[in-house]
């Protein structure tokens, strides 16, 4: 039997949800709320069931089949150019969002898909998305009571 690993599957799932997020607000120069909500809760439910069949795949092309499924325009926002310093991943910032959109689910009661549209649509993605601040890089539970008192502390 192979060993499920550190972490929960639906866990990596989500990680793998939030990084495709950042890889197509990246190429299509958008902010990250845009992305999410142009995709939708349908089609977000649907990545986040199929992320180990996604995760398989080369995610160019799985960003650029949504992109086009979703009629996603290019937008003028460019935070990776804009980034005065190391640029983290798509992998870095969908770890940042994986952690928050869980830990919203898990203290607000809700599922994970409706906690990730409810974290991408708030105040704190713009600042998580600022590469020239420190806030995507910390700690989790600051990036949480951030969220929850509504600025950063």
């Amino acid at each position: 039997m192979v060993g499920e690993g550190r972490e929960d599957k639906k866990d990596n799932d989500l990680f793998y949800l939030c990084g495709l997020i950042d890889y197509m607000a990246r190429k299509t120069k958008n902010e990250r709320s845009y992305i999410v909500n142009k995709l939708g809760k349908e089609r977000l439910e649907k990545i986040y069931d199929l992320a180990d069949v996604y995760h398989c795949d080369n995610i160019d092309r799985v960003s650029e089949d949504f992109i086009k499924e979703a009629d996603i325009k290019n937008g003028t926002f460019d935070n990776v150019n804009e980034c005065g310093y190391a640029i983290p991943s798509h992998w870095d910032i969908g770890k940042v969002y994986k952690r928050l959109v869980k830990k919203v689910a898990e203290e607000d009661g809700i599922d994970t898909i409706s906690s990730l549209i409810k974290v991408y649509n708030s105040f704190i993605s713009p600042k998580i998305d600022d590469y020239n601040s420190s806030v995507y890089y910390e700690n989790p539970s600051y990036i949480y009571e951030s969220y929850r008192e509504g600025s950063l502390l």
